[in-house]
């Protein structure tokens, strides 16, 4: 149908999207194909993989993750055990894959995670490993690091224990596939229970002073017609549930290092007075009180994204979450270990194909919790890993800025002149010059604030005054995808 056809104008502007995004890759200096003797590590790895001798693929585990995943890191079964919970998770047994000291393992090191960009990815490993065998895809006989959990009726830890194994996941699962069926009553027991013991953790997580920023996530997704789209949209409640499995997971392997007294962290500062003090302001101004009394965290799951002052304070929420690092120690437990978000101290280790921290974490853990030797080439790498995320961490949210503001141009480029409804995320202030849609919006000259347009999805800065959690109208224009700068003005 000619509805479906594309006009030169159209092929134009997505050769041009297309173009401004492959351009990335160089402006970033983001990492190319992998290098020859790193690839031959790899498909030795896999040819002489030997699976671990303790064998629990008795137990049904499932996979849940994104539809589309192939780097599947973790495998869930939950059963009752008395008036309690056993938990065993079982995370990818990536080290099994990697020599320490082979071409795979510097590689794996120079580029620190998986690096997500609209039209595919960047593994941290070669997909013969994150894609297919080091994966924990249905049906296939895998080696894992099973954490199994006893948990009481309130879902707290008693135990912990974690061994090497090999496991055999039954069901690949999606967040929406597994909502869908909880809320239509359809779903089986092993997820009946995660929606239960999560549930008990949120619980948990409150009480200890704990905090979520439930932050509606941006994904850019490409369509069949080779076009891009961004879909913005709250997490489902089973993505909770899901993430308090890791948490606990995270806690639980914190401890264990602690105890041990070799390890790192994942830490962050407390909020300083200071933030808090802006932050209760701006709950105030916005018309949603925080009244102090109860725990941040415990505020911020009160808030309703879908409301607009109340998503402008979940944006605004963003300053008490800041400062994140990593703390490695060895033989000295630090005294500031704790992650304050989560109100715990905690570590890294559910996601070793996507994280490189997770593989050195797993294989502490895993000797601690056995008491036997933490191997050497695991101690020694400790301290140069705080270097390494930072630097990697700070190269996937730039990455992943930059994107958003390429496509974001791209959506706008046939709506110049048009006006739009949009909520003001964050009001007023002085405008930055520079490259980017930043100084571009702001235009360099007198206040602006930045706003949030519903459909399609965008959010920019607009020069004007503007009052946190207002909802104004825009007129686009103009829109550059080669720049990535967007020009709003506000209407009336």
């Amino acid at each position: 149908m000619s509805h479906h056809r594309l006009t030169p104008s159209m092929r134009q502007q997505k050769n041009q999207l297309s173009t401004a995004l492959n351009a990335l890759r160089t402006t970033l200096e983001l990492p190319g194909p992998f290098p020859e003797d790193a690839l031959r590590d790899a498909r030795e790895a896999v040819a002489w993989h030997e699976l671990p001798e303790l064998d629990l693929t008795r137990i049904e585990f499932v996979t849940i993750d994104p539809a589309a995943s192939t780097d599947l890191d973790q495998a869930l079964f939950i059963d009752r055990s008395g008036e309690g919970y056993k938990v065993f998770y079982a995370i990818a047994d990536v080290p099994s894959f990697v020599a320490p000291g082979s071409a795979l393992d510097a590689e794996t090191r120079r580029r620190g995670q998986t690096f997500y960009t609209p039209d595919g990815r960047i593994p941290l490993h070669p997909e013969i490993i994150s894609e297919a065998a080091g994966s924990l895809l249905a049906g296939q006989l895998c080696a894992a690091f099973v954490w199994e959990f006893e948990l009481d009726a309130a879902a707290e830890v008693c135990s912990v224990l974690v061994r090497r194994a090999r496991v055999r996941s039954r069901a690949k699962l999606s967040y929406q596939g597994v909502q869908a069926d909880l809320d239509a009553g359809t779903a089986g027991p092993v997820l009946l229970l995660l929606k239960e013991v999560g549930i008990k953790r949120v619980e948990l997580e409150r009480l200890r002073g704990g905090a979520s920023l439930n932050m509606p996530e941006q994904e850019i997704e490409q369509l069949p017609d080779g076009g891009y789209r961004i879909v913005a949209a709250p997490a489902l409640p089973v993505e909770d549930w899901n993430a308090q499995i890791s948490l606990m997971t995270g806690m639980a392997a914190a401890e264990l290092m602690l105890k041990g007294k070799v390890g790192i962290l994942r830490t962050m500062p407390a909020p300083d007075e200071g933030s808090l003090a802006h932050f209760h302001r701006q709950t105030h101004a916005l018309g949603k009180p925080w009244d102090g009394e109860m725990s941040y965290g415990e505020y911020l799951r009160t808030l309703d994204p879908t409301d607009p002052r109340q998503l402008a304070i979940v944006h605004s929420a963003g300053m008490l979450f800041r400062g994140a690092g990593y703390t490695p120690f060895d033989g000295t437990v630090p005294q500031d270990g704790i992650q304050s978000a989560i109100g715990a101290a905690y570590a890294h280790t559910t996601a070793p194909l996507r994280r490189l921290i997770d593989r050195f974490v797993l294989v502490i853990c895993e000797a601690l919790s056995n008491g036997t030797d933490v191997p050497g080439w695991a101690r020694q790498a400790l301290p140069s890993l705080p270097a390494i995320m930072a630097s990697s961490d700070q190269l996937a949210a730039r990455l992943e800025r930059l994107a958003l503001d390429t496509v974001e141009a791209a959506l706008l480029v046939n709506h110049i002149g048009q006006e739009f409804d949009a909520v003001v995320i964050s009001g007023s202030r002085p405008a930055r010059n520079g490259n980017g849609k930043q100084g571009a919006n702001g235009n360099g000259n007198g206040p602006s604030g930045i706003v949030q347009i519903a459909e399609p999805a965008v959010t920019a800065r607009c020069p004007g005054e503007l009052e946190s959690g207002t909802q104004v109208r825009v007129r686009i224009v103009s829109s550059d995808i080669a720049t990535r700068e967007v020009r709003l003005e506000l209407v009336g």
